[in-house]
């Protein structure tokens, strides 16, 4: 096994280690907003990325409601529709 003949100083250390330093993360601002964003990304805020809406995310907001709304309204029809089949059923055993 190799060993070091004399020790390293520590300058030479530090010498050796100068590129290992952390860096912060480029950001950019959104020329839509003015938001501060990594480049290449699109806007998590207001959703657009080089000048188009890719996120769609005033729709995303109306989408969803419509869902809801209709599922709240499937949820109604299907009580609706047990509740007379019950009725039927008892009305067919008397």
């Amino acid at each position: 096994m190799a060993v070091p003949a004399r020790r390293t100083s520590i300058t030479k250390k530090r010498m050796r280690r100068t590129h290992l330093k952390k860096e912060a993360r480029t950001t950019v601002s959104c020329p839509n907003c003015g938001e501060p964003i990594q480049p290449h990304r699109a806007c998590v805020k207001c959703g657009f990325y080089k000048g188009k809406n890719v996120l769609n995310r005033e729709d995303e907001t109306t989408v969803k409601e419509e869902v809801k709304e209709t599922k709240k309204a499937e949820k109604k029809t299907a009580t609706k529709k047990t509740s007379a089949k019950k009725e039927t059923n008892s009305k067919e055993t008397k």
